[in-house]
C-alpha cells in the first residue's frame, strides 16, 4: 500500500520537480517507509532519485512514490521500479494477493526474479503478458502507471472495484495524476472550481465519487476495472477501456446448500490470500455479519498461530451501540478486543483535518468513527487490517434492499407472493416505504416524482438554491434505478459499481492512509461477486425478507448464531445527533458563518433558521443538515471557486 503521483508534460515541454516534490510531499502519510522517484526523457532515457528534487529538469515524464512496506519490506520492493534494460518502469499503490501463483507461471516461463516482491511479478507480468491480458489475471487493489518507453506510452490502471484511488487532471496541455486529489491541487494554476452536478448530487442525496466526476470540476477519476493508454507523442485526457464489469444476466440452477457451500470455499480462499504480508495483520470488526465473518475465518484459517487483534468502536449508552455483539465475535475468535471511542467535542476538534484527508466531503460522521479506528490499530502497531466492506452490496445486505426484491416480484406478477414477502419484512422497513421505493424499479420515470413524494421527498428543497443550479445546467434528478430484468441483482450491481461502494471505499483508504495502515477487503474479489450475482435473487433475500440469506447460511459453525440470526444490523451507525448536539455551538458558527454564505448553492437564511430550530426544539438532525456542513468547511479549507 503506497502512494503515487506523476506528470505527462506534453511535447515541447518539461516537468518540474518542485511540483512533483510537492504533489509527492501531499501524499507522504501514504508511505512513511520509503521513497522513490523517476523521470524519462526521449533523449536522457529513464533516471531513478531518491526524491524528486534530485530528478534533471528536462524530462517529459516525472513519477513519484511512497511506499508503506508491507510484502518483501526491504530494498527488494523499492519503487519505481525498472526492467533491467530501463525500458518499463512501474509505479503501483496495493497488493496483488495471488503474486505467488502468477509468480510460479512467469518462473515457468523462464522469468528469473530479484525480489520477493508482488511489485516485482506485477512488472514482470505486463512486460510478458501485456496490460489487457494481465489485469483479468491479478487478485487484489491496486492502481498503477506502467511506462513503456520503447511503444510510447504510459498505461494508467485500477483494480475491478476501485479499492485503490487514481485520479487525474489535465493542465495547459500536462497530464498529472495522483491517489489522492489533494497532490493535484498541487498543480500550479489548476483551477479549484466547483462541479455544479457533483454539489447538487452530494447536497441532496449524500452521493460522490460516481464515475469520472469529482466535487472539484478539473478532477477526475480514474474508473475502476478500467486502463487508460497515454500516447506520449498526443498528451490528452485518458480514455478508459473497461477489463471487468459484474455479471448479472445469467441467474444459476444450483441449490441453496450448493450455494452455501460454494460460497464459503470462494469467501474462505480469499480471506487466506489476503492474509498474505510479511507484517503484523488485525482486523476492523463492527459486529456485524461480514466483519465477525472475516474476523473467524482469519482464525479458522491460521490456527493457534495468528496473533488476532481486533479493533472496534463503541458508542456507549447509545441505542446503536454494537460493543456487545464486536465482543461476541471477538472472543469466538480467541482474539485481543481493542476498542475506542468519541464524543462530539472531539468530533469538532478533528473535523478540519479529516476534511483535509478525505479532500473531498463526506456523507456521515461514521467516516470519523472509522477514522477513530485506525488510531486504535497505528497505535497497537498493526500495519494491515481485513473488514467486511463490499459485503452488503454484493450479499444484499441493506434494508433497503428489500424494495428491490418486492419489485422484482410484482414486476414478475407474483403478487400473493410479493404480499407475504411485505408483512415479514415489515420488522425491517415500514410498508408504504417499502411500497413506494419499490414502485421506482417498475414506473415510468415520469410518475416516479409521484412515488417520491410519498416517502416526502423534493428534488430541490427550499434550503437550496434552484436558480444558481438551474443556470448551471443543474439536472435536479434522483438516481436511475436499473431496470433490468434481474432487478434486485441489477440494484446490487449499481450500488456495487457507482452508487454505494465507490464512496466508502474513498472513505475508508483516506482514513486507513492517514494512520499508514493497509486496509484489506476480501469480499472484494470479482470470482466471489459474479458468483452471488449468478444465484438466484431467493439465495439472497429469503421470502421472509432475512438478507444475506446465503451467507448466513455458509457461515453457520464458523460464526456464532446469536449473530448470524441478528435482523437489527442497519451499517456502521454513530452517535451523530448527539455529536451534533453536544458542538452544537460549533455547527451554529458554522452555517452562521462568511464561509456559508459564499456556498452559492445554499439557501443560507432558510439554512440558518433550520438548524436554530434543531438546537433548540431538540428533534432529529436531518442528514442534510450535516452534509451541508461538512461542505461548507471543505470549501473554505479547499478556497473552492464556486464563481468559475
Amino acid at each position: 500500500m503506497c502512494g503515487i503521483a506523476g506528470i505527462v508534460a506534453k511535447d515541447g515541454r518539461s516537468v518540474d520537480p518542485a511540483e512533483l516534490a510537492r504533489m509527492s510531499a501531499a501524499i507522504a502519510h501514504r508511505g512513511p517507509d520509503d521513497q522513490g522517484a523517476a523521470a524519462w526523457s526521449p533523449e536522457g532515457g529513464v533516471t531513478h532519485a531518491p526524491h524528486c528534487a534530485a530528478l534533471p529538469t528536462d524530462a517529459r515524464i516525472g513519477l513519484a512514490h511512497r511506499r508503506l512496506s508491507i510484502i518483501d519490506t526491504g530494498p527488494g520492493g523499492h519503487q519505481p521500479m525498472a526492467t533491467p534494460d530501463g525500458r518499463h518502469v512501474l509505479i503501483t499503490n496495493g497488493e496483488i494477493y495471488n503474486y505467488l501463483e502468477l509468480r510460479r507461471e512467469l518462473e515457468a516461463e523462464g522469468t528469473v526474479f530479484a525480489s520477493q516482491s508482488d511489485t516485482e511479478v506485477l512488472l514482470i507480468a505486463l512486460c510478458r503478458w501485456g496490460v489487457a491480458r494481465t489485469l483479468p489475471r491479478l487478485t487484489g487493489m491496486f492502481a498503477f502507471a506502467f511506462l513503456d518507453t520503447v511503444a510510447g506510452t504510459l498505461t494508467l490502471a485500477r483494480d475491478p472495484f476501485g479499492i485503490k484511488p487514481l485520479m487525474w487532471a489535465l493542465r495547459g496541455g500536462d497530464l498529472a495524476f495522483a491517489s489522492e486529489p489533494g497532490a493535484l491541487l498541487e498543480l500550479t494554476g489548476l483551477s479549484r472550481a466547483v462541479e455544479p452536478q457533483a454539489l447538487y448530487d452530494y447536497l441532496r442525496f449524500g452521493l460522490t465519487d460516481r464515475g469520472e466526476r469529482t466535487l472539484f470540476r478539473e478532477i477526475h477519476h480514474l474508473p475502476p476495472a478500467s486502463f487508460a493508454v497515454i500516447d506520449l507523442d498526443r498528451v490528452a485526457a485518458p480514455a478508459p477501456e473497461t477489463y471487468w464489469r459484474p455479471r448479472t444476466d445469467v441467474t444459476s440452477g444450483i441449490t441453496f446448500d450448493e450455494a452455501a457451500r460454494e460460497l464459503r470455499r470462494l469467501f474462505m480462499d480469499s480471506v487466506a490470500l489476503h492474509l498474505r504480508a510479511d507484517v503484523p495483520v488485525g482486523a476492523a470488526l463492527s459486529g456485524g455479519i461480514d466483519s465477525s465473518a472475516v474476523v473467524c475465518a482469519m482464525r479458522e484459517i491460521e490456527g493457534q498461530d495468528l496473533r488476532l487483534h481486533t479493533f472496534s468502536f463503541t458508542a456507549p449508552g447509545d441505542r446503536h451501540d454494537e460493543a456487545h455483539w464486536a465482543d461476541m465475535a471477538g472472543r469466538a475468535a480467541r482474539a485481543t478486543i481493542h476498542k475506542t471511542t468519541s464524543s462530539g467535542a472531539a468530533l469538532s476538534e478533528s473535523l478540519d483535518g479529516l476534511i483535509r484527508i478525505q479532500g473531498e466531503p463526506f456523507g456521515s460522521t461514521s467516516i470519523f468513527a472509522q477514522s477513530r479506528v485506525y488510531a486504535l490499530v497505528k497505535d497497537a502497531g498493526i500495519k494491515v487490517t481485513l473488514d467486511g466492506q463490499g459485503a452488503d452490496e454484493i450479499l444484499a445486505g441493506y434494508v433497503p434492499f428489500l424494495a428491490a426484491r418486492l419489485a422484482g416480484m410484482l414486476r414478475r406478477g407474483e403478487v400473493m407472493r410479493a404480499a407475504r414477502f411485505l408483512c415479514a419484512a415489515t420488522d425491517q422497513a415500514g410498508p408504504l416505504g417499502m411500497l413506494a421505493r419499490a414502485a421506482r424499479f417498475i414506473l415510468p420515470t415520469g410518475l416516479q416524482g409521484i412515488a417520491r413524494r410519498l416517502v416526502g421527498e423534493d428534488l430541490v428543497p427550499d434550503w437550496m438554491d434552484g436558480r444558481w443550479l438551474a443556470a448551471r445546467g443543474v439536472a435536479a434528478r434522483a438516481p436511475q434505478q436499473p431496470k433490468g430484468g434481474r432487478v434486485l441483482v441489477d440494484e446490487l450491481a449499481e450500488s456495487l459499481q457507482s452508487r454505494v461502494l465507490p464512496a466508502l471505499l474513498r472513505y475508508q483508504d483516506r482514513n486507513s492512509m492517514s494512520y499508514a495502515v493497509e486496509s484489506r477487503v476480501p469480499f472484494l474479489i470479482p470470482e466471489l461477486a459474479d458468483f452471488v450475482y449468478s444465484l438466484p435473487e431467493e439465495c439472497l433475500i429469503s421470502g421472509r425478507g432475512e438478507t444475506k440469506s446465503v451467507f448466513r447460511a455458509a457461515m453457520r459453525g464458523l460464526v456464532p448464531d446469536a449473530i448470524l440470526d441478528r435482523r437489527d444490523k442497519i451499517g456502521f451507525i454513530t452517535p451523530q445527533d448527539a455529536w451534533l448536539r453536544e458542538s452544537g455551538g460549533w455547527l451554529r458558527t458554522l452555517i452562521d458563518s462568511d464561509a456559508a454564505r459564499a456556498v452559492p448553492a445554499l439557501d443560507h437564511g432558510v439554512l440558518a433558521r433550520r438548524v436554530d430550530a434543531l438546537m433548540t426544539d431538540g428533534g432529529p438532525i436531518p442528514q442534510q443538515v450535516w452534509l451541508a456542513a461538512n461542505l461548507i468547511r471543505w470549501s473554505e479549507i479547499h478556497q473552492v471557486d464556486f464563481a468559475a
